[in-house]
């Protein structure tokens, strides 16, 4: 009985810390996920159409969005990032999400950008102009002094809630490949209850935690293994970064 009760009291207290650790995230300044997408309203350039245009957070509502955030046109690392979310525009419509670039240059700058930039040929997204830097601000991406957007990207569930934050340093790229699988992974979770293990990917085993919590807590590894997490040709594709890496 004594071990029974024991179990009880620490179940109790590791789910006080996690109700505590949820808390401190909707709080924490600079932390949007589990927060609702900031409200915004910008001029922008509709690069499909041609056309400028106007967007607001009101256009994304029930939608599962992406604000991608950049540092500027007219840049290096920037034209690779727009242009790799651009290739993987019909996966993620297939998805059902809508995608809007965001940068601190005008809408005339974005123009001209897209204009010029061969690896921008054929765009088809929006770019959101963010002159002032009043939205770049909201979602805590603005550095400070420069006048410029961290490489922030956040995925807005269709509650309206933050449920990615991906911030770096202007130098390194985005991978969209890890991104999609994000996504993925994000809406099974959305529609099922379920949570997905480290890697996961559709077809591979996920963590029933909405049937399963009890028999689950302390003996994960019932459920998957190492190998479910981590692949042979997951480790040597690493192997093959870090062989180039140090070549």
């Amino acid at each position: 009985m004594a071990c029974e009760k024991d179990t009880i009291i620490a179940d109790e207290k590791t789910i006080k810390k996690e109700e505590v650790i949820m808390e401190e995230i909707k709080t924490q300044e600079g932390v949007l996920v589990l927060k609702q997408m900031p409200e915004f309203k910008m001029e922008a350039y509709n690069a499909e159409s041609g056309h400028y245009t106007e967007v607001s957070s009101e256009d994304y509502k029930g939608k599962w969005t992406v604000v991608c955030f950049y540092p500027a046109d007219f840049t290096f690392v920037c034209p690779t990032e727009i242009a790799a979310m651009n290739a993987a525009l019909p996966i993620l419509k297939e998805l059902g999400v809508e995608v809007l670039a965001v940068s601190t240059d005008t809408k005339f700058s974005h123009k001209r950008f897209v204009e010029t930039e061969p690896l921008l040929k054929d765009l088809k997204l929006t770019i959101a102009a963010d002159p002032t830097g009043e939205v770049t601000k909201k979602f805590g991406v603005m550095i400070e002094g420069a006048g410029l957007a961290l490489r922030g990207r956040f995925l807005i569930n269709p509650d309206g809630q933050v449920v990615a934050q991906e911030v770096q340093a202007p130098p390194v790229g985005r991978s969209i490949k890890e991104f999609v699988r994000q996504i993925i992974a994000h809406q099974h979770a959305y529609k099922t209850g379920e949570v997905t293990p480290a890697n996961w990917k559709p077809g591979k085993k996920t963590l029933p935690v909405n049937t399963d919590v009890e028999p689950m807590t302390g003996n994960v590894g019932a459920y998957v293994t190492l190998d479910d997490l981590v692949s042979e040709e997951d480790i040597k594709e690493m192997e093959e970064m870090l062989k180039a890496f140090k070549a």
